[in-house]
């Protein structure tokens, strides 16, 4: 009885900072996170990180989101400008003392190794939300082409290490915030006739192992030992799950090692193996409520910069999910994409629920407005 009446005066010091938060929106999260449980336990089986190590990242993603989701979007507009030249600069300093890995040159040691292109992935929507916040009521279309340049700059730097992957997911970062500020439909349809007509063009500027992933993607046979391999294995897994899956535990592809990277990018594998199409629906569900929610908390924003800010990053979450099971499936290329919140690791996971962290907060401020 003692021990409770002690842990009150805690439990009433904490309440505060869980005050408003989005239930549904936390809620979705939660289970999002423990399907990557679920999964990773099986997948992480004769491996050489442990399960224990995941919960270890969880628990500081879960610290991270926490402390985000108190910081309100004013002082988020606040330290847009100096988060994006501090990201852009340490792209320029990776593409000069950048370490060298694999032939890419993406990390940089600052005492600890670090990877910039990833502080890029949420100060580019703050930059530009931010950008287009000033300009509120006066958007020309000479702001789109301002902001469109402001987005290339880091992509090309990343594009550069390379790493197609994040430079990717920080170009679509850059461009729902872009389309979200109001780019009329004319315009796009004449950046895809653009891009359509360059295809050429960046296909003679692409990496000789980019240019694989791409005929890979197109006929994974004509290499299935090699290249193709991957490919061909994953899909193996997916289409012999069946309806309901082998089993919980019991996937041959991935516990035979035939799966690659079965517990990071091809982790999805793991789960239409052993759950099969139940398990898959029953992901895509828990991803369309996460992502729906959080288009709800974007369309409700009480300021220009949180409605472009929320819009962005609930749909980067939908990049990442589409791009990762679109490569585990054989429909786009290989390009290194975890699935959020079910892929073992620790940057990406802090990134995705740093994200989750500013919609919380986006939708707490909504409601101290309303009060």
């Amino acid at each position: 009885m003692n021990a409770i009446i002690g842990r009150r005066p805690l439990l009433r010091r904490l309440l505060p900072y869980v005050q408003g938060f989005d239930l549904p929106l936390l809620g979705g999260l939660m289970v999002l996170m423990g399907i990557g449980c679920v999964v990773l336990f099986s997948a992480l089986q004769g491996q050489q990180v442990s399960f224990g190590d995941q919960l270890r990242n969880l628990g500081a993603a879960v610290l991270v989101l926490f402390i985000v989701a108190q910081v309100p979007p004013q002082r988020l507009m606040q330290v847009a400008v100096p988060l994006y030249s501090f990201g852009v600069a340490l792209l320029v300093a990776t593409a000069m003392f950048g370490l060298v890995r694999k032939g890419a040159r993406r990390w940089l040691n600052v005492g600890v190794v670090i990877q910039p292109s990833e502080v890029m992935k949420i100060a580019m929507p703050l930059m530009l939300a931010w950008y287009f916040q000033r300009r509120e009521g006066l958007i020309r279309l000479r702001d789109f082409g301002i902001a469109a340049l402001l987005l290339a700059v880091p992509v090309g730097l990343i594009m550069k290490e390379p790493d197609l992957g994040t430079a990717m997911l920080v170009l679509s970062t850059g461009f729902f915030v872009i389309f979200f500020a109001g780019l009329s439909w004319r315009v796009l349809g004449l950046l895809a006739l653009l891009a359509a007509a360059a295809a050429p063009v960046l296909w003679h500027f692409m990496h000789a192992y980019q240019r694989q992933r791409v005929l890979m993607l197109l006929d994974p046979q004509s290499d299935p030992l090699g290249t193709g391999f991957n490919i061909i294995q994953s899909m193996i897994a997916i289409g012999s799950g069946g309806v309901w899956g082998q089993g919980y535990m019991q996937g041959t592809q991935a516990h035979l090692n035939f799966v690659p990277e079965s517990h990071t990018d091809f982790v999805f594998a793991v789960l239409a193996e052993e759950w099969g199409l139940a398990g898959n629906l029953a992901l895509l569900g828990a991803y369309s409520f996460f992502i729906v929610r959080g288009l709800m908390i974007a369309s409700a924003a009480p300021t220009l910069f949180s409605r472009l800010l929320a819009g962005s990053i609930t749909m980067i979450f939908f990049t990442y999910a589409f791009v990762n099971m679109g490569m585990v499936s054989g429909i786009l290329p290989v390009v290194g994409v975890p699935l959020p919140f079910v892929s073992y690791g620790g940057t990406a996971l802090v990134t995705l629920t740093l994200g989750t962290g500013i919609l919380l907060s986006i939708a707490k401020s909504r409601r101290l407005v309303q009060s």
